[in-house]
């Protein structure tokens, strides 16, 4: 199928196109490539009129966290909202394969039957930044056709910043007594949540410890107030109805708009240097000229579309 029927598909909020739509984003053969390249088009905002209305989390924190864990549970609540859900699940890359080490999506708990959950666990592919090569292309396009996309991170713990120039909204887990607080205080990484959550607040103290330092943290490192919750995943579980509202309000108090242009903008200068190097940015004066380039560009564009522009500047 021709990346022109699928974006109808998606704009027809046709759940049963999210497999195949996967299937041709991972695909780097040239007709594929080609085929991607039109279905993000026919998706763009440019082509929507506007953002696509689906909210799109991103879900990060180290391994062993819990987060498929709390991804079942988040599943469950929107679903008993009437949410369609898709959740692209970066895992590690096989060495052998090159395919999703973890297989993640075996681990988040769904009804198989309910078709308006999609669940897919993707490779990393090596990157550093805990997101998968096409997961940027992959959202862009399940964000036509679901009410709510995730994005669940591969989990290395430290490097994991990307997410958050692809997500509406950021959530980082952290667990109680792991020293999760401090090696993110030293990685940077408190710089992205835009919701922190203590996993295992049946715990007791220990939550209750980790809770507040966490706030703390944010307190010392974060202008407004980020919010931060603690949610257990045992039955019968607590906190996730909070969490959503958490994730909601958020979302509601955002410039959508101006937060995805910004990240396809960003995106679109990581992707250019990551294939053409710093030899090519330089040809474009650098890394502050092509950023106020690309200000310059129509905000609908998408990712691919800016990329191919700046490869036309330099003559790439």
């Amino acid at each position: 199928m021709d990346g022109g029927e699928l974006a109808v598909r998606l704009r027809a909020r046709d759940h049963g196109a999210a497999a195949a739509v996967l299937n041709l984003v991972e695909n780097r053969t040239p007709p594929a490539r080609a085929a991607a390249a039109e279905l993000l088009r026919d998706l763009s905002p440019a082509a929507l009129g506007g953002e696509p209305a689906a909210h799109v989390v991103g879900v990060t924190g180290p391994p062993g966290v819990g987060k498929s864990s709390l991804l079942s549970r988040l599943i469950a609540e929107w679903r008993s909202q009437d949410r369609s859900v898709a959740v692209l699940a970066v895992d590690p890359s096989s060495r052998g394969s090159g395919g999703a080490l973890l297989g993640d999506r075996a681990r988040i708990e769904h009804d198989p039957a309910d078709e308006r959950v999609f669940i897919r666990s993707t490779a990393s592919g090596g990157r550093l930044g805990g997101v998968a090569p096409a997961t940027r292309a992959a959202a862009a396009a399940l964000a036509a056709a679901f009410d709510v996309v995730v994005i669940e991170t591969v989990g290395v713990g430290q490097s994991e910043t990307d997410v958050a120039d692809i997500a509406d909204t950021v959530a980082v887990i952290v667990q109680p007594g792991s020293g999760d607080v401090l090696q993110f205080l030293k990685a940077g990484i408190m710089e992205v949540p835009d919701v922190l959550v203590v996993t295992k607040s049946d715990l007791g103290g220990a939550a209750a410890r980790a809770l507040a330092d966490v706030r703390s943290a944010l307190a010392s490192l974060r202008d407004g107030d980020i919010p931060a919750l603690a949610v257990s995943c045992l039955a019968p579980p607590t906190g996730i109805a909070a969490l959503v509202t958490a994730l909601d309000a958020h979302r509601a108090g955002i410039d959508l708009a101006d937060r995805r242009i910004r990240g396809r903008r960003r995106q679109a200068l990581r992707e250019f240097a990551a294939e053409h190097g710093e030899r090519g940015v330089r040809a474009l004066g650098g890394q502050r000229a092509v950023e106020r380039w690309l200000d310059a560009r129509d905000p609908g564009l998408d990712v691919a579309a800016l990329v191919d522009a700046l490869e036309r500047a330099a003559g790439a």
